[in-house]
């Protein structure tokens, strides 16, 4: 097994090409810029970038962006959304806008999310993948002639299929506008609709204005049942006035030692809950009982 090593100021000099290729993006042309061209690049694109950036999002009938689009997010084009015009010195006036491919040859005229059907493109009613359709404007199949245009029957995790989502492209204000986030400004290229980690996941699991919403207080002061999942019992409050709080010394002291403690980091927190379930299992073997798990009471 080979073992990188970097020489002095090595990991420095990477972090700075990284940041380098999150600012520039494909805009070099795949020759690294001259520290001169470099700064003279930031002073151009990088005020015009904070204040004309386009959220790109895949969004459903019911409002929810199922997929928000990041720079290495795939256009129907099979090219990644940093190789599509994503920078405006004014944003134009028309809409839907238009985010064309800039890599030579493709016909692609507008940034289109395709979702992925495991690690393959979604297949159209005429059974021939999406790759397998022209980009230009129409989507014609380049396998057959019976098709009419791209058309997929696929579902989407949100439960509309694939054909009732759109392709948005709108501006901060928009976007704020819908009450949606947008989270800071930064100077890298081809963002997208990316504000945080939580953009990662699918609109469906997205506790936000993006995706499915908060929970209603109904549903997060809703009293714990017996099939809630274990995580969930160890951190619920106790209730004083139940019968089970007045008799389960096993399952009160459980939840009082599952909380974490001011001092405790998580290595510790988890060090010590283990050392507490070890001591249970041994206790219960001395007294010939099988284990009891620390959340459940004897019968």
């Amino acid at each position: 097994m080979e073992r990188l090593t970097l020489p002095p100021g090595g990991a420095a000099a990477v972090d700075d090409y990284l940041e380098y290729r999150r600012i520039v993006g494909e805009d070099d042309g795949g020759k690294l810029f001259t520290p001169e061209e470099y700064e003279e690049y930031k002073r151009k694109v990088l005020p015009m970038r904070l204040q004309n950036r386009l959220f790109v999002s895949w969004r459903s009938p019911t409002g929810i962006d199922c997929k928000l689009v990041g720079p290495e997010t795939l256009c129907f084009c099979t090219h990644r959304y940093k190789q599509h015009k994503t920078d405006f010195e004014m944003i134009p006036q028309q809409r839907p806008i238009s985010l064309p491919c800039r890599v030579t040859g493709c016909r692609c005229r507008a940034y289109q999310y395709l979702p992925l059907n495991g690690a393959r493109p979604i297949r159209c009613r005429c059974k021939h993948f999406a790759d397998q359709h022209s980009a230009a404007p129409g989507f014609m199949c380049n396998a057959c002639s019976k098709c009419s245009g791209f058309h997929s029957c696929f579902t989407c995790a949100c439960g509309q299929p694939a054909y009732t989502h759109d392709t948005v492209v709108e501006t901060k204000q928009e976007r704020l506008a819908q009450g949606r986030p947008v989270g800071r400004d930064v100077p890298y290229a081809a963002m997208g609709g990316l504000t945080g980690f939580s953009s990662l996941a699918e609109g469906y699991m997205r506790l936000d204005d993006s995706g499915i919403g908060t929970p209603s207080p109904e549903v997060l002061d809703a009293p714990g049942m017996a099939m809630d999942h274990p995580f969930l019992k160890a951190f619920q409050a106790p209730s004083s006035s139940s019968p089970e709080a007045l008799t389960d010394v096993v399952g009160t002291s459980s939840q009082v030692s599952s909380l974490r403690r001011p001092e405790e980091d998580d290595m510790a927190f988890f060090e010590r809950r283990y050392q507490e379930r070890i001591k249970i299992e041994k206790d219960a073997k001395h007294k010939g009982k099988a284990p009891l798990p620390p959340d459940r009471k004897p019968s």
